[in-house]
């Protein structure tokens, strides 16, 4: 196992700079995800963490040694690409051995290890097919083997799952997350699904246009976001936002919304509050107003599509599904002052005279 250490990493291709600035400390055995939208820069950071692309300033460290100017083939680490990278003319077994083979280990011991390495990742029985004739998360667990059988300080993915069909990627999360429990090796998994990360890691690295928005444990980004962009980009569905006018002791929007400031000097230009957090109720009931546009029924639960206000719509989490005659028509929002969190202007987040909470959301 290996720490792995970012001191002021910047990287830029011409004048455009990818990534910013960045600091951070990584633990040994720890599981990390680097998350955000395309282009944010977290495949390129995991590609200097690897060595297959240079940093322009900073320094990179594993397991407390500089490592800045050393190869990736000498830095003790295994990537698994989004592609699988499989050689096409190559068995699983020469897939999964070949880089003990360019170490010119003997052959008795590298069948020991792939066939040790095949049980592990349940692909035993497909050590004679060639890549193509594999299905796509056979494919993933055959990567992942051939990365596992250098034993190496730190595995990379860099969004292997993203190839694979809903039910595999379920799937796959799982293996990989047996994995990581089962070696306690560190672990550093690129994603633009926040779910993935949610699910996954031990701590999240939310990232945005190169620089660093927040790091912390998927409870910490879900309750206390830094910003709002982390709250916004961190739940699913989304966090719903109303932008609001506010005075030295409340707050005004739209669908009649009066909440107290609750903020010492500090102006709130912006609400948000979780699905999960607002009760649907009858018109007039509710500390808001809206015009119920549209139910999904996904079995388990709904999703009620509420317009409080021109463009603006939030979507709320119920578990009974509302009476279809109230489509197009007024209903009330319900939600506790706990449940609020509230932005300035600059999408820093407001911290409150009250704990930021949430309540179950159902039809009344």
């Amino acid at each position: 196992m290996a720490s792995v250490s970012l001191e002021s990493v910047s990287k830029n291709f011409g004048t455009h700079t990818v990534i910013q600035n960045v600091d951070l400390q990584i633990i040994d055995g720890e599981f990390v995800v680097f998350v955000g939208p395309s282009g944010c820069g977290k495949s390129t950071l995991l590609r200097i963490v690897a060595g297959l692309i240079s940093a322009s300033n900073g320094v990179v460290r594993i397991g407390g040694d500089d490592v800045t100017d050393v190869p990736a083939s000498q830095r003790g680490v295994a990537f698994v690409f989004q592609s699988y990278a499989l050689y096409p003319h190559m068995n699983v077994a020469r897939n999964i051995g070949f880089a003990l083979e360019t170490l010119g280990m003997n052959r008795a011991a590298i069948s020991e290890k792939v066939r040790s390495v095949a049980r592990m990742l349940k692909v035993d029985h497909l050590l004679e097919r060639r890549p193509r004739e594999l299905s796509g998360g056979q494919r993933q667990r055959v990567a992942i083997g051939r990365a596992l059988v250098r034993q190496p300080e730190i595995f990379l993915f860099d969004e292997p799952l993203s190839n694979l069909d809903s039910d595999l990627r379920m799937e796959m999360r799982m293996e990989i997350a047996k994995l990581h429990d089962d070696l306690q090796t560190t672990m550093i998994y690129v994603t633009h699904d926040q779910s993935e990360a949610m699910t996954l890691a031990d701590r999240i690295v939310v990232l945005n246009h190169g620089r660093i928005e927040q790091v912390g444990t998927p409870k910490e980004l879900y309750h206390s976001p830094d910003n709002r962009f982390v709250a916004g980009f961190i739940g699913s569905p989304r966090m719903n936002f109303l932008s609001v006018q506010a005075t030295s002791t409340k707050v005004t929007g739209p669908g009649g919304l009066v909440i107290d400031a609750g903020t010492e000097g500090q102006t709130i230009t912006e609400i948000g509050i979780r699905s999960e957090a607002i009760q649907l109720v009858k018109a007039g009931d509710g500390r808001m107003t809206c015009v119920l546009e549209r139910i999904e029924d996904l079995g388990h639960e709904h999703f009620a599509y509420c317009r409080i206000n021109g463009d603006v719509i939030w979507v709320v989490r119920v578990n009974v599904e509302p009476p279809k005659e109230l489509i197009g028509k007024e209903v009330g929002l319900n939600f506790r002052d706990a449940a609020i969190f509230a932005f300035a202007a600059d999408g820093k987040r407001l911290i409150l005279n009250r704990q930021a909470g949430a309540i179950e959301g159902a039809w009344q």
